[in-house]
C-alpha cells in the first residue's frame, strides 16, 4: 500500500471515530470521546473523511435531516433584514453577486438564533442567484457558519499557539467545568454553547474569547472580545451574563495599550511601575534635515 493511500486510510478512520461510539441522538458525547475513540463497525472505510466537520460544533459537513431541520422547515428573510441584504448587494458590481454569499449568509445566521438551516441556505443561494451547492461549500468550509442549533451565546475559546502558551487549555478547562459542557455541547437550559476557534487577532492580549449573543437576532447581534484572561475571569463574564449585566470587553486587566502586565500560571501578573524602556532606544534615528540644510 503506498504511503498516500495509508494516511488516507489513518484519517478516514479518526474521522469515522465520529460515528456512533462518539454520537447520540442530542449531539456528540464529548469533544475527548471523538479525538480518542474508534468505530470497528467503520474501521477500514477509506473515502468518508471529506465529511468530518471543520469546527467545534457541527459533526458532519454532510446535511442529516431533524426534526427542527429539513426540507419543510420554513426560512425567509424578515423585511428588514431583506433592506440589509440589499444593503450588502449594493456593495459589490450586479454581475458579482454572488461575491455577497458570506456576509449574507452570517445575515442569515443572526436571523436564525446562530444557525444555519438547510433552507436558510437554500434562501441564501435563491437571493444570490447561486447553484445549491456553492452557498453549501462555503457554508461548510467556514468554521464561523453553524449548521447545527446552538445556544443564545456561543462562547469560543481561542486555540492557537500564543493563547495556548498563555492558558488557554487553562481556560477551556474552568469553562468547561463551570458550565458543564464540552466543546461542540451546549448548557441544558440552552444558553450557552462551548466551542473552539481559531487565531482571532488578539494574540498580545491572549489568551483570549469570542462570545457570540444570538439574543437580539441580526438587529442587536454582538461578537464580543475578552482578553488577558485568568480562568477565574473567564468564569466571572459567564456568570455575569447569566445575570443579565454586561461583562467588561476587551482587556480585563490593561487600561491602554501598553505592557502592563501578563497571565502567568492562570494569574494576572502586573508590570512594575509604567517604565517600559530601560534606556535610550538604538535607533536608526532619522536624519538631521535642519542641519544639513545649514552645511549646504
Amino acid at each position: 500500500m503506498s504511503m498516500s493511500r495509508l494516511l488516507r486510510n489513518q484519517v478516514a478512520r479518526r474521522a469515522l471515530a465520529w460515528c456512533s461510539s462518539a454520537i447520540t441522538e442530542s449531539g456528540v458525547k464529548s469533544y475527548s470521546t471523538v479525538k480518542s475513540s474508534s468505530c470497528q463497525a467503520c474501521a477500514g472505510v477509506s473515502g468518508v473523511w471529506r465529511s468530518y466537520a471543520t469546527n467545534s460544533h457541527d459533526v458532519f459537513n454532510v446535511h442529516r435531516d431533524e426534526a427542527h431541520n429539513n426540507n419543510d422547515t420554513p426560512f425567509d428573510f424578515t423585511p428588514e433584514n431583506y433592506k440589509r441584504v440589499e444593503e450588502i448587494l449594493s456593495r459589490y458590481p450586479d454581475n458579482w453577486k454572488q461575491s455577497a454569499v458570506i456576509p449574507v449568509l452570517d445575515l442569515a445566521q443572526q436571523q436564525n438564533d446562530g444557525w444555519l438551516s438547510l433552507n436558510a441556505m437554500r434562501k441564501v443561494a435563491e437571493v444570490l442567484g447561486m447553484a445549491e451547492i456553492r452557498v453549501f461549500e462555503v457554508a461548510t468550509f467556514y468554521t464561523m457558519f453553524n449548521r447545527s442549533k446552538i445556544g443564545k451565546y456561543h462562547v469560543m475559546v481561542c486555540g492557537t499557539t500564543p493563547c495556548m502558551l498563555q492558558g488557554a487549555k487553562g481556560i477551556y478547562g474552568a469553562l468547561k467545568e463551570h458550565l458543564g459542557v464540552d466543546y461542540g455541547q451546549t448548557t441544558s437550559d440552552g444558553m450557552f454553547t462551548l466551542g473552539e476557534m481559531e487565531c482571532m487577532g488578539a494574540c498580545v492580549n491572549a489568551p483570549m474569547i469570542a462570545i457570540a449573543d444570538y439574543t437580539q437576532g441580526a438587529e442587536g447581534f454582538s461578537y464580543t472580545y475578552y482578553e488577558d484572561l485568568t480562568p477565574q475571569d473567564a468564569k466571572q463574564i459567564i456568570d455575569d451574563i447569566k445575570a443579565g449585566k454586561k461583562p467588561k470587553s476587551g482587556s480585563q486587566h490593561r487600561t491602554k495599550a501598553e505592557p502592563a502586565g501578563a497571565v502567568a500560571n492562570g494569574a494576572w501578573v502586573p508590570s512594575q511601575g509604567t517604565q517600559t524602556l530601560v534606556g535610550p532606544p538604538p535607533g536608526p534615528y532619522c536624519r538631521d534635515l535642519e542641519a544639513e540644510a545649514e552645511q549646504k
